[in-house]
């Protein structure tokens, strides 16, 4: 009894992990093929490409993830059908009496706390990667407004600008819709950028997908976190907290150039925002507001 317990054992857990293994790498495969680089694409199915050694990680330790539930899953199914077909009322008239077995309750006891171990250990190293900020290269200060972010580089003559969505009648052709701004962040490619992240009125949250970055951004605190691009180009991303009524029109996007270009960009940036008093965007409960303190100071 306990050999042909172990037999079926062994030989479930043999053939869940071969699947599990195969369909993983189906999805990753059909993933890589969907899924964009820097901004959603059509019919997606996987996480955006990585473009930071975050990023990376992050995908790593999912695609390691996917295998293990997957098993779980497989392994557990192919053991019904086993119990469904093997010992059903017709093929088992006889019901054992077994009480008890000890292979099994160890088993059941031992696989699942290395399961737990394994995913315990890559989480550490993940969890410690994204919190342990290298020295930085350059740093962003990044403030959320209701409903626009503001960017200073306090490393490269402190200049602060605005950075708000592009309307469809203001963003060219190629421009993607509810994601292109009109100031875009800059940072050079291969250097290790730390992000400091605060708000100016309610909780937002500053995501970059690309980057593995997701950081909440809280009225009065100041936040931290970093990324390290890998390539050029542009990457978009969106506020991820419930923020208001324009939530969803709140885009980040951010422009990897080569060192040359960021110096170039830097010159360029410290003439165009020098003593920047650019106007803050006018909203429809700000006017009533106005409106209102205006006739209490005429009642008065």
């Amino acid at each position: 009894m306990q050999s042909w317990i172990s037999n079926i054992a062994r030989s479930c857990a043999r053939y869940a992990g071969s699947l599990a293994a195969g369909i993983v790498l189906l999805l990753g495969a059909a993933g890589a093929a969907f899924a964009g680089m820097g901004q959603p694409s059509d019919w997606q199915v996987n996480f955006q490409g990585a473009a930071s050694p975050v990023a990376e990680s992050i995908h790593s330790f999912h695609n390691f993830l996917l295998v293990i539930i997957i098993s779980v899953v497989l392994l557990v199914l192919v053991l019904l059908i086993v119990v469904m077909v093997r010992f059903n009322e017709k093929a088992n008239p006889v019901p054992s009496k077994t009480t008890h077995h000890t292979l099994i309750e160890v088993l059941w006891t031992v696989v699942p706390v290395l399961i737990l171990v394994a995913i315990a250990i890559p989480s550490f190293r993940l969890l410690f990667l994204e919190l342990n900020i290298p020295k930085a290269d350059l740093t962003v200060k990044i403030t959320g407004h209701q409903w626009y972010w503001s960017y200073e580089y306090p490393d490269n003559g402190a200049f602060t600008f605005d950075s708000l969505m592009l309307t469809d009648e203001e963003r060219k052709p190629d421009q993607p819709r509810l994601l292109a701004v009109d100031n875009e962040v800059v940072v050079p490619v291969g250097k290790v950028v730390r992000i400091q992240v605060t708000s100016g009125d309610v909780i937002h949250s500053f995501a970059m997908p690309s980057f593995g970055v997701k950081i909440d951004a809280l009225p009065g605190r100041l936040n931290e976190s970093w990324f390290q691009a890998t390539r050029e180009g542009m990457f978009y991303g969106q506020c991820s907290e419930l923020c208001g009524k324009d939530h969803a029109f709140m885009p980040i996007a951010i422009r990897v150039v080569s060192e040359q270009d960021f110096a170039s960009w830097i010159e360029e940036a410290k003439k165009k925002f020098a003593a920047n008093e650019a106007p803050r965007p006018t909203y429809a409960v700000n006017d009533a507001v106005a409106g209102a303190g205006i006739a209490l100071s005429a009642t008065r």
